[in-house]
């Protein structure tokens, strides 16, 4: 392995930098006037995985790209719209994600089945095709900074910023590039909801290995972060790898597999927290730490459910230094806890040690709740076990947001 040059960020890069990629993004008339059609495309096929929505309600396109994930393990090129979830459409909603595929297919001349479709957007509304039709056509494909940042805005609903990422590392001697690209922002709970994330790379992995890895990547980024506690129809994480570094296929015994499996987590997590930064409405993010639990399962479970805690959120809203909030979060998580043991901290101003009140400066708690980023930190003292989550303050505007979402 090599120790100098594990992981690197790459800046001004997005979900073309990786060799091989060409994307583009455009308006086509589902919404009003912002970009709503986006294609991104491999030079040639590429090893894919996939994560998708827990929801059993789950909308057409999901049907079409996890054929495509499931069954060929490859894919080439992927197929975007924002603005109309096709959700909840019926038939006719199974057979226009179809027919979206064939489109892209007809475009870029390959097999349908090496292409993947996602929507984002209103549900239960039946997607406008004509735009689509005419919009596919249009689709100019590059591989410059400015086709992947189309990309990204083309993807984009109630999102107030792009979310792109990019890291670089060494295998085989070779420099491999993951990137990263995402929307989401309200319905983000509990596993992934409102949200498509696509991730690029050259690496040469094979499908099998790279979902495992996805997978428990999933677990540790996508998967802690929570907006609003609602979980959506359409969430979906694609990674594709065309191979075109030409390193050694990776798998976990090969000698640099911890430099891509870390490169790839923290692509991830970069996006997971920008998701949750970018919650409707959110002013501030907030990252609960837990240690001390039994497992790291538990730990996961209690910092996810302390940042997603209405009370809680609206406390660092109001840069409110309720505690018993947080403890309270706590002891409604259904992890294992000894309340003579807990410890709690906001920022580094100690608040419960052993489950004792701590006093504390009020001028010094409200300058740390008026920062960009709050942390909370939970000590269980019972094991060795340990958890991280991302969630948002709780707003007024979110209310305002999603009162109108449809107009």
């Amino acid at each position: 392995m090599n120790t100098l040059y594990e992981v690197r960020k790459l800046s001004s890069k997005n979900i073309v930098s990786p060799k091989g990629f060409a994307a583009a993004g455009m308006h086509c008339g589902i919404k009003h006037k912002k970009k709503d059609l986006a294609l991104l495309v491999s030079e040639v096929p590429a090893s894919v995985a996939g994560v998708f929505t827990t929801n059993a309600i789950q909308a057409a396109p999901l049907k079409v790209t996890k054929e495509v994930v499931y069954r060929t393990g490859k894919m080439q090129a992927l197929i975007v719209n924002s603005g109309n979830a096709n959700a909840c459409t019926g038939k006719q909603g199974i057979a226009d994600a179809y027919e979206m595929q064939s489109l892209a297919a007809l475009k870029l001349g390959i097999d349908p089945s090496l292409i993947g479709v996602a929507s984002t957007g209103v549900i239960g509304e039946m997607m406008k095709m004509e735009p689509i039709r005419a919009g596919v056509g249009k689709l100019e494909l590059g591989k410059t900074l400015e086709h992947g940042i189309d990309f990204a805005q083309a993807i984009l609903t109630t999102d107030t910023v792009m979310k792109n990422t990019t890291y670089s590392t060494l295998i085989d001697g070779k420099e491999v590039v993951i990137s990263g690209s995402a929307k989401g922002s309200g319905m983000i709970e509990p596993n992934m909801a409102t949200m498509l994330g696509f991730i690029t790379t050259d690496a040469n992995i094979e499908s099998e290995v790279l979902q495992a890895a996805l997978s428990e990547i999933t677990d540790l980024t996508f998967n802690a972060i929570t907006v609003d506690g609602d979980t959506s129809t359409n969430d979906t994480v694609i990674v594709m790898a065309n191979g075109l570094a030409e390193n050694e296929t990776l798998t976990p015994e090969h000698p640099d597999w911890h430099n891509f499996y870390s490169t790839l987590q923290v692509v991830a997590e970069d996006l997971a927290k920008a998701i949750a930064r970018d919650g409707e409405g959110a002013t501030k993010l907030i990252e609960v730490e837990v240690v001390g639990a039994f497992s790291d399962e538990e730990g996961r479970k209690i910092a996810k459910t302390v940042v997603g805690s209405p009370l809680v959120k609206t406390a660092v809203f109001g840069n409110d230094a309720n505690w018993g909030r947080i403890i309270a979060a706590v002891g409604y998580s259904g992890a294992s806890v000894d309340p003579e043991k807990i410890t709690i901290k906001i920022g580094n101003a100690l608040m419960v040690e052993n489950g004792e009140p701590v006093p504390f400066s009020e001028e010094e708690l409200i300058k740390i709740l008026k920062a960009n980023e709050v942390k909370i930190s939970v000590s269980l003292g019972l094991g060795e076990g340990q958890g991280l989550a991302w969630g948002c303050d709780l707003t007024y505007d979110y209310v305002q947001i999603n009162a109108s979402y449809r107009s």
